[in-house]
């Protein structure tokens, strides 16, 4: 994903490689806290991503239907991610036009609260073949969206974006 001669931030930010393998982006997506929109390496606060966001996908055709994962692949800290990757957010279902309040939530959100140096938070859309039973991972740690989009049949991503977040008080560091 190179567009006009600038390096794709999901390569950079080390997310292609970490969570994902290379992709097109396709789909056009924006995520929302407090209505402010959130890009691509934005930093956030804890206390400004403590509430579920709003997760818009644009397009024209509510008959196409998207699935939206969230997780941290620094869990528990960025130099030992040994719950990598760890699940906030899983939506099914979601209809093209709408936001994810529309889709089916198998997983709820659960706010970042990134204890040890800053950790990328990482939404990835993909777009659904078919409608199709989604069962919620038995526990949010190590959780591995490549193993999940081979199993439920995916295909690549379509779109994703990710924001860096860090304990909001006291010293901390990279770790």
């Amino acid at each position: 994903m190179i567009n006009s001669g600038k390096k794709d931030p999901l390569v950079i930010g080390n997310v292609i490689g970490d969570v994902l393998d290379q992709f097109i982006q396709t789909a056009n997506f924006r995520v929302m806290y407090n209505n402010k929109e959130i890009t691509t390496g934005s930093e956030l606060k804890p206390s400004v991503v403590a509430k579920e966001p709003r997760v818009e996908i644009r397009g024209h055709d509510m008959r196409t239907l998207y699935t939206l994962v969230m997780v941290d692949p620094d869990a528990p800290s960025p130099s030992n991610p040994t719950k990598r990757e760890h699940l906030h957010w899983l939506v099914t279902d979601i209809p093209e036009t709408t936001n994810a309040s529309f889709g089916n939530e198998i997983v709820c959100y659960e706010s970042p609260q990134p204890t040890a140096g800053i950790h990328r938070f990482v939404f990835v859309l993909f777009r659904q073949s078919v409608r199709q039973t989604v069962y919620a991972p038995g526990w949010r740690q190590n959780f591995n969206t490549r193993d999940f989009l081979q199993l439920y049949n995916l295909g690549d991503p379509v779109a994703a974006l990710f924001f860096n977040c860090q304990r909001e008080s006291g010293c901390g560091g990279r770790r």
